[in-house]
């Protein structure tokens, strides 16, 4: 059984979504509703930053190549970038009302990121330029993205039901996850060179890089697992936002779930720490926990 303890934001109402272990040995994240990128080092203390676009909604963040983190503006349809020192640069997207959520590092060096509403997925260098690519399914709604092993792109399409990859040159191929209903959200690579992600259909699962998918329902068929990570144990660790746990499944399929202290909490997002404990949002109760396996 992990230790869990819980630290409240300073800023209430916060609601905190995504979270990323930063190049400065704090976790870095977003407090969507606050408006502000928020800090917190392991010893628990808290600095948090107010972006310049009024409602911007920040949704997910992550480092970048340059150091910095680098965040999606879901309602000011922008994508940021803050140094670790406070100061925020944004970038306007070129697609109206696109909804920018998941965003990650690429092996080009650039930041991709989806956009849910607007049905593309993004990229962006450093320098700050766009470029965009549509994709073929209508309504896919992209929510997560990834780099996977095989030095491509992964995303989830939660409204197709599977997954999707795309190439750094922009060369995009879907996936169906087997299962009727399925809801793919949060997505990572695994230790094991797979996919993992999260179904909201109350399944955790794993696809090869060529597609071939496995899943593993979970105890409540209506848990509602959001965010997914690598943990030191070399298992994937992921949260349950319905049924408040934290939970934890081996390569081999393998499933641990562990409630949270408080009812309620409304778990997110998820992210392996510079001092190998587990950071997770608590969207509901403006909360970080830190969960130590």
């Amino acid at each position: 059984m992990p230790a869990i303890s819980e630290l409240a934001i300073p800023t209430s109402p916060a609601t905190p979504i995504g979270i990323t272990g930063g190049p400065d040995g704090a976790l870095w994240f977003t407090e969507n509703y606050a408006n502000k990128i928020g800090r917190i080092a392991t010893t628990g203390l808290f600095t948090e930053y107010s972006l310049p676009t009024v409602d911007a909604q920040p949704g997910h963040i992550t480092v970048g190549p340059d150091g910095a983190l680098w965040f999606t503006e879901a309602v000011g349809n922008k994508i940021g970038r803050i140094t670790t020192s406070g100061t925020i640069t944004e970038y306007s997207l070129p697609t109206a009302a696109a909804y920018p959520w998941g965003i990650t590092v690429g092996p080009d060096d650039a930041l991709w990121f989806v956009e849910s509403d607007a049905n593309q997925v993004g990229r962006i260098t450093t320098s700050g330029s766009i470029t965009e690519y549509p994709l073929p399914t209508s309504g896919a709604y992209p929510l997560r993205i990834t780099a996977g092993s095989d030095g491509n792109l992964w995303f989830t399409e939660a409204l197709a039901g599977g997954l999707g990859r795309i190439t750094t040159s922009g060369t995009i191929t879907e996936f169906a996850a087997p299962s009727t209903g399925a809801m793919p959200i949060g997505i990572t690579a695994g230790p094991d060179g797979n996919l993992w992600y999260t179904d909201a259909n109350g399944k955790v699962g794993s696809a090869t890089t060529s597609g071939s998918f496995t899943e593993y329902p979970l105890t409540d068929p209506n848990s509602f697992p959001w965010g997914i990570t690598v943990g030191p144990d070399d298992n994937l660790w992921f949260v349950e936002q319905i049924a408040n746990n934290v939970a934890s499944v081996t390569t081999s399929g393998t499933i641990g779930e562990y409630p949270l202290p408080t009812p309620v909490a409304g778990p997110f997002d998820i992210t392996l720490g510079p001092d190998d404990n587990l950071w997770l949002t608590e969207d509901y109760v403006d909360q970080i926990a830190l969960v130590a396996p």
